[in-house]
């Protein structure tokens, strides 16, 4: 694919806010850097303890504009309502099959965690299988796709799979910056406790244990395959 039409970049959130909060940071330097990445945010935070739906909604569209990200809805049950279900798979394989993604981000299947985002997670991967299979009659208008590589984000500490994971550096000023402004535009959220500072301190932990100053961890689904080993030229061995 040329620098004209990069990689599109896929990202799940199961609420307004998840994608801010979990992997901002990441979408950031994406887009700054002249890739197209779009949101599939699949409820309104309809069961929330702050905020409405309307109004979180804004708030989402707002985020996505600073991060420079394209935002769409869609329904999965509502908050807090999530099951996992084939036609819940089949309708996200139809987002895939149109977007036709390179990456995929979507939440962690930790049990730990807000129940939506595990089970969002678990159903995006199943629908990345289901979008590469060419006989699915409810997938027939669309032709297949085989996106590269799935990675998981965590919006919580606790939400952090054990095992392997790649640091994404996010130090530039311009990025903590553009990140900040985004997890601030969720200001409903905010009333409750401070998450940009919750999710800053993640960030600046990982980023002094790598030796830089602010990274956000992902987590692949499987094993990355590389051309060469000059992308490992850098670890987060420092100690």
């Amino acid at each position: 694919m040329s620098s004209a039409s990069p990689p599109l970049l896929l990202a799940f959130g199961a609420h307004p806010d998840d994608l801010e909060f979990g992997c901002g940071g990441v979408i950031a330097a994406e887009t700054a850097a002249g890739r197209k990445a779009h949101f599939v945010v699949c409820s309104k935070g309809e069961c929330a303890t702050r905020g409405t739906p309307a109004g979180r909604a804004r708030e989402a569209r707002a985020a996505a504009k600073i991060l420079g990200a394209t935002l769409e809805f869609a329904h999965l049950g509502g908050d807090a309502h999530f099951e996992v279900h084939v036609r819940h798979v089949l309708a996200l394989a139809k987002l895939i099959r149109r977007h036709r993604p390179a990456l995929v981000l979507a939440p962690s299947l930790e049990g730990n965690q807000h129940p939506d985002h595990s089970k969002l997670g678990l159903m995006v991967r199943d629908a990345l299988r289901v979008a590469r299979y060419g006989g699915v009659r409810e997938l027939k208008a669309l032709k297949p796709h085989a996106c590269g590589a799935l990675f998981w984000y965590a919006v919580t500490t606790e939400a952090e799979p054990a095992g392997n994971r790649v640091l994404i550096d996010v130090s530039s000023p311009k990025i903590l910056s553009t990140w900040q402004r985004a997890m601030e535009a969720h200001v409903s959220q905010m009333a409750t406790r401070n998450y940009v500072e919750l999710q800053l301190t993640r960030a600046r932990l990982n980023g002094l244990r790598a030796g830089t100053g602010h990274a956000i961890a992902l987590f692949p689904a499987d094993a990355p395959l590389l051309d060469s080993l000059a992308p490992l030229s850098r670890s987060a061995r420092k100690f």
